[in-house]
């Protein structure tokens, strides 16, 4: 059965947080969660984020952080010469790695509302991620504990006076569930992330849940305020969209690729959704990317 594993975290002798390199093993880990927070910051690399019950495309740069037990994972995409050297930097801690009571003095109130938020998932842009990416890189260099310690702290400030970020599953609707919860919609969209593009079977979710067909659909819209069905179509919707802004595949193939078995079918979700036809919206994106291009030589 496919679950989103729970993972343990242990830091090493010494530390009370971890901060690890990795390659491009670290990016087939499934979709999983911790109760540690993690800032994790892609050195090189490109395709699909999931957070919650987010997708979202990445690339080399991206700076996310996510809360406690929010569940997650990067896959590469396929073929993208980018990622054959594709390595992250992680940082993750508990709540408490420097004690009960220190973010709650009044001189982290800052940072203790970013965690607040955190259990949205957080995606740093512009000047903030650029200047926390080279501080991590520096921080994974470090061999001194208490210069990775006030390293960190300074990471975690600077984030928290940013207002270059977009919250990522806006709706919380994984992140405000009790664990136990959790323990039963999370291998469900474990589920979703290994197989969206393949065949998605009602009977074989409802099974992971250990709920019959009708009340999994029940539960499922009571969870995320959508239909089962309703987040399969939007996982194949943004892939599709990803496929015809960055490839030249013909339509029909990305329609079978994102996992839609008809064309028609395809047609009629993505103009339901982007009220145009795939065809329009990769001519407009390439319309718009020419223009952009011509204003920035000028």
């Amino acid at each position: 059965m496919i679950k989103a594993s729970y993972e343990i975290l242990q830091p090493a002798s010494g530390h009370s947080f971890l901060a690890r390199t990795f390659e491009i093993s670290a990016f087939d880990a499934p979709y999983h969660f911790h109760e540690e927070f993690e800032l994790t910051y892609i050195i090189r690399g490109k395709g699909k984020r999931y957070v919650g019950s987010h997708m979202e495309d990445f690339g080399t740069g991206d700076l996310v952080f996510l809360g406690s037990n929010l569940p997650h994972c990067w896959k590469l995409a396929p073929g993208e010469p980018e990622n054959e050297g594709a390595s992250a930097i992680v940082i993750q801690f508990g709540i408490n790695f420097m004690g009960e009571e220190f973010f709650g003095r009044p001189e982290l109130q800052v940072i203790r509302k970013m965690f607040q938020k955190s259990g949205s998932g957080i995606s740093f842009k512009g000047a903030t991620r650029d200047v926390v990416n080279q501080s991590m890189a520096l921080l994974a260099e470090e061999k001194g504990n208490f210069k990775m310690l006030i390293g960190l702290l300074e990471i975690l400030q600077r984030l928290a006076v940013s207002n270059e970020y977009a919250l990522l599953d806006q709706q919380r609707s994984i992140a405000e569930q009790s664990r136990a919860e959790q323990e039963r919609i999370n291998p469900v969209f474990a589920y979703l992330v290994d197989n969206f593009r393949n065949h998605v079977s009602l009977d074989e979710a409802s099974g992971i849940a250990h709920m019959t067909p009708n009340a999994f659909c029940k539960y499922f819209k009571k969870i995320t305020r959508k239909t089962f069905m309703e987040t399969v179509i939007e996982y194949r919707l943004n892939y599709a969209t990803q496929q015809l802004v960055q490839t030249d595949k013909p339509i029909s193939d990305i329609s079978f690729e994102s996992g839609f078995g008809d064309v028609s079918h395809f047609y009629k979700m993505f103009k339901n959704k982007m009220h145009q036809s795939p065809l329009n919206y990769r001519k407009n994106f390439m319309h718009e990317f020419d223009g952009a291009e011509v204003k920035a030589s000028a």
